[in-house]
């Protein structure tokens, strides 16, 4: 008996394998016709994803695979990440042409992705649970249909929040004895990794990975991005020790006129005095002064540390949504941050 989730395309002349580097401007091409038929805009550019599929311990041959229509052309895409040394909570990206919807492939890739992800099982102690994870746009409906057919269940939601500017954002009011700075990467990455990583303990989903295993990962997606600039970090200090960090692009892809705050984080003692605030504001500002008319971020609906009301304060609107899926492999002890004193 052949269980190979895509013998019946393979029967109507579609082919499938694993993800080939020499193809990504064909696959980046694909994912960005997906996101103007779902959102209207496009969303990926070669570079990042060429990162994305360079990242430490990614295995392109045994984690992903695409489909190919009997013309050749790709038409669909799945990506299980599940590279992490303890894989408690693997994640599935997948994408199909929409003009290909309904022919059965992404029903074929998610059976595929689900089979692999039984594999993380035995990468982790008995002892703790266990699920797999993926996320829809805007509840874009074949996306969710095709999740909730295989089981899994909405758990979070995630918002893209936007500030337009109609005139100059405020000036930051900077809580006493903070001073700012801008980030050296050659004397200042593993201070503000640490720093960033004691941040987003306290916010849920977050799982602790091995110090050297999470600081290559930050580095590479991080310091190798091509978007990076450091002029655009900035470290908040409290004497010697960084109490809060923000981290910036000038751009989002294919919108030069927004920029982008990727990480804004506030260690725990330094909480509650307003330097998130500071930090926003002055993240504004800089975005501001490069000619940048808006500037967006990502964050969960219901933050644990109450950043969705941090941006609302800062003038910010929820401008997208994405919903996040979870089917359980094994139940146990959670390992992720699920909830916190604030």
């Amino acid at each position: 008996m052949n269980n190979d989730p895509f013998q019946a395309l393979q029967r109507q002349g579609f082919h499938v394998s694993p993800v080939h580097i020499g193809r990504l401007s064909e696959l980046v091409d694909m994912f960005n016709r997906t996101s103007q038929h779902v959102i209207g805009e496009d969303e990926f550019t070669l570079e990042e994803y060429m990162l994305e599929y360079q990242a430490p311990g990614f295995d392109l041959e045994q984690s992903t695979r695409v489909v190919y229509s009997p013309k050749n052309a790709p038409v669909g895409v799945i990506e299980i990440w599940d590279n992490e040394s303890l894989p408690v909570h693997p994640f599935i990206w997948a994408v199909v042409d929409p003009t290909w919807e309904g022919r059965g492939i992404g029903t074929a890739m998610m059976t595929w992705a689900l089979e692999r992800g039984q594999h993380v099982l035995s990468k982790v102690p008995q002892e703790l649970r266990v699920s797999v994870r993926s996320a829809v746009t805007q509840n874009y409906p074949p996306a969710k249909g095709l999740l909730e057919h295989f089981g899994m269940q909405p758990i979070r939601h995630y918002h893209r929040m936007v500030v337009r500017f109609v005139e100059p954002p405020p000036p930051p009011v900077w809580p006493d004895g903070i001073s700012l700075r801008r980030f050296d990467p050659e004397s200042d990455a593993e201070a503000v990794y640490r720093a960033e990583n004691e941040a987003f303990r306290d916010h849920w989903g977050h799982v602790e990975l091995p110090f050297d295993e999470g600081f290559e990962q930050w580095k590479h997606y991080t310091l190798q991005h091509p978007d990076f600039d450091a002029s655009l970090w900035y470290i908040a200090m409290d004497g010697d020790d960084i109490a809060g960090l923000a981290t910036c692009k000038d751009h989002r892809p294919f919108d030069p006129q927004m920029g982008w705050v990727s990480i804004l984080a506030v260690r725990r003692p330094w909480r509650r005095q307003g330097l998130g605030l500071a930090l926003l504001n002055h993240a504004f500002n800089m975005l501001h002064k490069r000619g940048k008319s808006s500037v967006g971020l990502g964050v969960d609906s219901t933050s644990l540390t109450g950043a969705t009301d941090l941006y609302e304060k800062a003038g910010m609107c929820v401008e997208r949504t994405t919903t996040s899926y979870e089917l359980e492999l094994r139940g146990g002890i959670e390992r992720m941050t699920q909830n916190v004193s604030r």
